[in-house]
């Protein structure tokens, strides 16, 4: 088993921009999956813009990061990450997801999604914002 905690920057729009700069400061590959990508599309005007992107080095180094939909909240400094926990395997994911839930606000249930065999947010009893997910390889075929 194997778990990491990653930080997920929030952005407005140009996540794709932020993701390709820190490429470029760190180096390794970037992902991105847009809205249209996922089949996740509530606004058009944002379908193409990052509903999951990270950019992973050899060295180690990885971040995270989505473009906010409009229809939720978000100001440049605020709520500006999350902490992405990323696990193997779903027992594993749902063991640490009991005991973050403990007090904390669950934003999305932690259940099947799209783009994983397990996924949810939720807001700890401290006011930080958890991503919880088993990884998969994202397919966009």
């Amino acid at each position: 088993m194997s778990v990491n905690a990653v930080t997920h920057l929030n952005f407005r729009g140009d996540a794709r921009e932020a993701l390709e700069f820190y490429r470029s400061v760190f180096g390794g590959h970037v992902v991105m999956v847009t809205y249209k990508d996922a089949g996740n599309i509530q606004d058009p005007s944002e379908a193409d813009q990052v509903m999951w992107g990270q950019v992973a080095a050899d060295s180690g180094f990885r971040v995270m990061a989505y473009d906010v939909p409009s229809r939720m909240p978000w100001n440049q400094g605020e709520n500006a990450f999350f902490v992405s926990l990323r696990g193997q395997t779903t027992e594993e994911v749902t063991a640490y997801w009991e005991k973050l839930s403990a007090g904390a606000t669950v934003v999305q249930p932690l259940g099947p999604a799209q783009w994983a065999p397990l996924y949810g947010m939720l807001n700890d009893r401290f006011g930080v914002t958890w991503v919880v997910d088993v990884v998969s390889e994202y397919d966009a075929g």
